[in-house]
């Protein structure tokens, strides 16, 4: 099939590739003229995904992979566009920003022929690929969904890092506006992705089919924001436990050791593209949700409660030299977007401190571009708070923070026998 892709990030390019493994013909539309002239030379933009620069070396090799800027170029003709645009939340009124996927859907829609099908990957509120999408393509096309092109909905299931094991991995969901569509696209992501044997499944492990886009678009939603309450709920545990003398961890391995209980462990932030941002999608739909509301308030505030705690222990953070270890949202993997570094830096400041960030992954000019103060391991410092889980600082000892008064572990991933004789305060343990 003639395949286009818009947009080529994180989850796009490996989308299209995989689509162009398959056999396909794939054209992907982006914005970003340098994106695009990387992927056009066999070069993946944004190193990191496993697996993402042989594939693509191998698409563009063969012809069966290019990129373009130009919508007039990719859409016309094209028997399936798939579209993974991003889409924002304010972060104060926590409504949906559809202003880049609104511009998206607009240029798709005019140069849309007829036969085409038309997949949303990107993660929406319910509703809106029925009542938002289907109108705009429309209106600017002027042809008629259900007759002579088709829309569906179809989650992506995946985290950077590790999109090609994801894509085998999990059920495929789709959710059309038409019966014809969803068998349009059954036929189509049955012909692009192959999947692992999931005996575990209650059905064979493939493309699933919800019955309406509205279910496939709460199904993502649905995961997601499950995870945040989940993590919601342990941090309101762990808080609990600290305050208390008792070791969250201990509690949570006991209550998961039967099969009724998946407590997450808690944290000092929660980052990403999805979990924070998904919950928020939800609410805007669903504004009696409470439960979700006061999970996503709870573990935003996370970072300024250990903060807050640091401040107390020591009687004040004013003029104390303090380092952020991460700047990564989770550990391994090179992505700031929502990471808990941002709150964790502010909150410092707030307090007068002087904080400095450290992660192994990004160079001091690039923490410099993230708006922070570069810090190296064996430099003196007073305080320590861990936010990101990376493999190296669980071998971190006092040695290398020469001078350090506190650690403030937010993910319980240091070594007690290391820290023995420095003050320590680990999320969800008490003292």
């Amino acid at each position: 099939m003639r395949v286009a892709v818009v947009a080529l990030g994180k989850i796009g390019l490996p989308l299209a590739v995989q689509f162009a493994d398959s056999g396909h013909e794939v054209i992907g539309v982006d914005v970003n003229q340098r994106h695009v002239d990387m992927i056009n030379s066999g070069t993946e933009p944004f190193p990191g995904e496993a697996h993402l620069q042989e594939k693509l070396s191998h698409a563009v090799s063969t012809g069966k992979l290019r990129a373009t800027t130009d919508y007039s170029d990719a859409i016309p003709n094209a028997e399936v566009v798939v579209i993974v645009v991003p889409l924002f939340v304010d972060d104060e009124t926590w409504e949906p920003d559809f202003a880049w996927m609104d511009a998206a859907t607009r240029s798709l829609a005019e140069h849309l022929t007829p036969g085409t099908l038309v997949s949303y990957e990107t993660t929406l509120p319910v509703g809106t690929t029925r009542d938002r999408w289907k109108p705009m393509l429309e209106a600017g096309s002027g042809l008629v969904e259900g007759e002579q092109f088709h829309v569906v909905f179809s989650p992506e299931r995946v985290l950077t890092g590790r999109v090609f094991a994801d894509l085998r991995k999990y059920p495929k969901l789709i959710g059309g506006l038409s019966e014809e569509g969803a068998a349009r696209a059954r036929e189509f992501y049955e012909s692009a992705l192959q999947f692992d044997e999931r005996p575990d499944l209650p059905r064979p492990n493939g493309v699933w089919d919800l019955g309406s886009a509205e279910a496939s678009e709460m199904a993502k939603l649905a995961e997601t924001t499950y995870r945040d309450v989940n993590i919601g709920l342990a941090n309101q545990f762990g808080l609990f436990a600290a305050a208390n003398g008792i070791d969250i961890y201990q509690v949570i391995e006991a209550c998961n050791s039967q099969p009724f209980s998946h407590i997450h462990r808690p944290g000092i932030a929660v980052g990403g593209h999805c979990i924070p941002v998904y919950p928020r999608l939800y609410l805007s739909t669903d504004g009696d949700a409470d439960i979700v509301r006061t999970a996503r308030t709870l573990n935003a505030s996370m970072p300024e409660r250990l903060v807050a705690q640091a401040d107390g222990l020591l009687g004040g953070l004013d003029g104390q030299r303090v380092v952020v270890l991460g700047a990564a949202y989770r550990g391994g993997v090179k992505e700031t977007a929502f990471s808990g570094v941002f709150p964790t830096v502010e909150a410092l400041r707030a307090r007068g401190a002087q904080p400095v960030v450290h992660d192994p992954l990004y160079s001091d000019d690039e923490l410099r571009a993230l708006g922070f103060e570069p810090y190296t391991l064996g430099e003196a410092v007073d305080v320590a708070v861990l936010q990101t889980d990376h493999l190296d600082y669980r071998s971190l000892a006092p040695a290398d923070l020469p001078g350090i008064k506190l650690l403030v572990d937010g993910r319980a991933a240091t070594d007690a026998a290391r820290w023995a004789g420095t003050p320590r305060i680990v999320v969800g343990v008490g003292s």
